[in-house]
């Protein structure tokens, strides 16, 4: 089975319809590791394009910050800001899918999904100290996570040594390939489809094809531009434009 890994796509349709195109014909089922809204200018048109694939998804954070079920004194104030705007935006229709997502660990074998982690859905997995913790959870050889918006992971090997997973796909590179060993534990970060954080401004995602133990990351170039004018129509806040730009 080979599996289109989706995570972080906030509001970003160019973003989104641009990494359907390029991996069109390349998958046969759709896996969505959660934050489809939040930031971008396209809550209802994502919602929209992703309800059509009728992927197995799990919420993330900026979900509930939409749907009004967590405290958004907590997040920073951009992102209060954005969310806000979304709760305003969306229909009643793409609102009630909201709903309908459930929260990770997701069992889809022979991988799991999460959001943030295996311990909690909204824990940011940043370094191997964090990892450490998550790996003895681990239902599959293979758990995919989003909400770090950085593109790469981690591995634990069977003598319990670790290290981080980096792909390392340069300019005018557009893939970058890693062979699953069954006997590790991996954590594989798909990266951002439409806000990345790892100073790459491509969008990014992952194709696992499991029959073949191959994780193949991508990057692909899409018009940000056109989100980001988006975003000025919208009044959202500046530095959520600049910041699709950098990559950061």
């Amino acid at each position: 089975m080979r599996f289109l890994i989706l995570s972080d796509i906030h509001s970003n349709l160019e973003a989104l319809n641009t990494v359907l195109e390029h991996a069109a014909g390349k998958y046969d089922q759709v896996l969505c590791c959660g934050d489809i809204v939040g930031y971008g200018p396209d809550p209802n048109g994502v919602i929209e394009r992703i309800r059509v694939l009728n992927p197995r998804v799990i919420r993330g954070n900026h979900e509930k910050a939409a749907l009004g079920l967590v405290d958004l004194s907590l997040f920073n104030p951009l992102a209060k800001r954005a969310a806000l705007w979304t709760q305003d935006e969306l229909t009643a229709e793409n609102r009630i899918y909201l709903k309908q997502i459930p929260a990770g660990p997701l069992e889809v074998p022979p991988l799991t999904l999460v959001h943030g982690s295996l311990l909690d859905e909204d824990q940011y997995l940043v370094d191997l100290e964090d990892a450490l913790e998550n790996f003895p959870l681990a239902q599959h050889a293979v758990t995919f996570f989003g909400h770090t918006h950085i593109q790469g992971g981690f591995v634990r090997f069977q003598d319990g040594r670790a290290g981080l997973l980096n792909p390392e796909i340069k300019r005018g590179l557009s893939e970058s390939q890693l062979r699953i060993d069954s006997e590790q534990h991996y954590l594989v970060n798909p990266g951002a489809v439409g806000q990345p954080r790892d100073y790459d401004s491509r969008a990014a995602f992952v194709i696992y094809d499991s029959d073949e133990q191959l994780v193949r990351y991508f990057r692909t170039s899409y018009p940000l531009e056109v989100t980001q004018a988006k975003m000025v129509a919208a009044q959202l806040p500046q530095y959520l434009i600049d910041r699709l730009s950098l990559g950061r």
